[in-house]
């Protein structure tokens, strides 16, 4: 009396879903590591090789293994002689040098 027949409705399609949708997640997380860790780093070594690019005679350095020294010559483009100590003088390369402390003053006409 109350009772009617029960009728089967078309399924979806499983697993049907715009391609947008699938790949958004994905994309919002790339997106969170390029602003949050990628680009960051990419400033940070850019900053680095700048600092490098500038070390000149009078920077006081620290190296990557902790010494510091002051440089008294640029040999060339990418090595220095540092003095750690008076009368102890040590040849580094440039990628070597983790930071500078103290800029120097500009070597004058007289000095070269």
């Amino acid at each position: 009396m109350f009772i009617t027949p029960a009728h089967a409705q078309a399924a979806g399609a499983p697993g049907g879903g715009d391609l947008l949708s699938l790949f958004l997640p994905l994309l919002l997380i790339m997106g969170v590591f390029w602003f949050f860790i990628i680009r960051p780093q990419q400033k940070k070594i850019k900053e680095h090789q700048e600092m490098l690019k500038n070390v000149r005679r009078g920077d006081t350095v620290v190296t990557s293994g902790g010494l510091v020294g002051k440089v008294v010559k640029v040999n060339n483009d990418d090595e220095l002689t540092v003095e750690l100590a008076e009368g102890v003088r040590v040849k580094l390369r440039r990628p070597y040098i983790a930071e500078v402390v103290v800029k120097g003053q500009p070597v004058s006409a007289n000095d070269k």
